[in-house]
């Protein structure tokens, strides 16, 4: 996004959350609110990036030529993201797993990707699909999965208001559609906890 663009997202976001803030019954013009706008604006444009990117560049910028042909596994990727439903944050770890076909990624690539991805609005399980799917397409790896952690602000400060629930969806392809395989990536992420 050029800083024109830029500026005028922010314009109309802030815009946006003044008109949210006097439907709540808030005075815009209080001392603590009136820089709010901008920096809500400022903050959707963040933890929106995402779409600004594209993940299979970012692998593709780091692929290597390797015979290694065991489990590659990257664990315990933080992530922040927001719900598409009530643009509340939901955030945890990121598990991902990859048997290479001739090809590796640099392992900051992989954690990348998840920022991409996650860095739109969400939900946990189409956020699980597309790590994975990015992962497959990019690489050509003999398998991917991946497994994602998360706790969701919308079930914890509104509707049900569950503290300690903890989300967890996997998606896999390849020989990780082998339980033998798939058994070994989570006793491998089980380790060292």
């Amino acid at each position: 996004m050029d800083k024109k663009m830029r500026e005028n997202a922010i314009e109309g976001l802030a815009d946006n959350c003044r008109n949210m803030l006097e439907l709540i019954g808030e005075d815009v013009q209080r001392e603590g609110l009136l820089k709010t706008p901008e920096r809500v604006a400022r903050a959707i444009l963040d933890t929106t990036a995402g779409y600004l990117e594209d993940p299979k560049a970012i692998l593709r910028g780091a692929m290597f030529k390797e015979d290694y042909s065991q489990m590659v596994i990257v664990k315990d990727i933080d992530f922040y993201s927001l719900c598409e439903h009530h643009i509340l944050p939901f955030f945890g770890k990121v598990h991902v797993a990859y048997i290479p076909n001739g090809y590796i990624t640099g392992l900051s690539k992989i954690a990348r990707v998840v920022d991409v991805y996650a860095r739109r609005l969400q939900v946990q399980e189409r956020l699980t699909l597309q790590i994975k799917e990015c992962i497959q397409e990019t690489l050509n790896p003999l398998g991917v999965m991946v497994v994602v952690e998360a706790q969701h602000l919308c079930m914890q400060m509104r509707g049900i208001k569950k503290q300690n629930s903890v989300t967890t969806t996997s998606d896999f392809s390849g020989a990780f559609n082998q339980a033998k395989t798939r058994e070994e990536f989570m006793n491998l992420l089980r380790s060292n906890r």
